[in-house]
């Protein structure tokens, strides 16, 4: 998606709307640059971070000494992350980008499923990265690849990505805005952003207000990034499951 206009060079086509006498409201996300985008508030819960993005309290960043919940024995039973990747619609030549792939819970599950392409498993924690140069090693998977990205960017190269999927870690990025506008770029034209969250909707999933995510959010904070929904799997027990595409 192209940077803002600036204002002081307004496109033609929405002159031509305003002399028309169509008003054309823009999301925040793309009216402003992202670093008017976001708001300081009381925190909502004790451990947040009073940091606002379209109206929803980003979290703080689960650190790699909680690697253990990751890979934790029950989460298949509790999560079902072997019907999350089925669901994925992934081809043998895919270039994957896990976005905070964390210990590599989803890359190396991934690995197998573009055995002609690559998953690179990103993280912005150089300890996280560890976690996946060992378990490659072990394991002698060799098409997964650790990226070390920003907070900002994920260090991937502009339309070099197939499928990017983010599990539960959408929501803790400080910079949501510029994250996902980076993310945006690195797809393929025809490249798509699988985004799975927590539903807030659903009181009887057992995580804190704060680590979940409703529809209509997902839905609005990716189309101010330049992205719709092309499909979503309601299918897992605890998560949504929403298929992103380039508009």
């Amino acid at each position: 998606m192209a940077d803002p206009m600036p204002t002081s060079a307004p496109h033609p086509t929405f002159s031509l709307l305003l002399a028309l006498g169509i008003v054309v409201l823009a999301t925040p996300a793309s009216a402003r640059d992202c670093a008017t985008a976001y708001e300081s508030r009381p925190a909502i819960e004790g451990d947040a971070t009073g940091r606002f993005y379209m109206g929803r309290e980003t979290s703080p960043v689960m650190g790699h000494l909680g690697a253990g919940w990751l890979e934790r024995p029950g989460r298949e039973a509790e999560e079902k992350p072997s019907l999350l990747v089925r669901n994925l619609g992934l081809q043998p030549d895919d270039v994957v980008a896990d976005i905070g792939s964390g210990t590599g819970y989803f890359s190396f599950r991934l690995a197998p499923l573009v055995p002609r392409g690559k998953v690179l498993a990103v993280d912005i924690q150089p300890e996280m990265l560890a976690f996946v140069r060992d378990r490659a090693k072990r394991t002698g998977i060799a098409n997964v690849e650790p990226v070390l990205g920003r907070v900002d960017d994920p260090g991937l190269a502009p339309n070099s990505v197939d499928l990017a999927l983010m599990v539960d870690v959408y929501h803790e990025f400080s910079q949501p805005c510029e994250m996902t506008r980076a993310i945006v770029r690195a797809l393929k034209p025809a490249g798509r952003l699988a985004l799975v969250e927590y539903r807030a909707e659903d009181p009887a999933v057992p995580i804190k207000p704060l680590h979940k995510m409703t529809r209509a959010q997902a839905e609005k904070e990716m189309a101010a990034a330049g992205l719709r929904l092309q499909r979503s799997f309601d299918g897992l027990p605890w998560q949504h499951l929403m298929i992103f595409e380039k508009r």
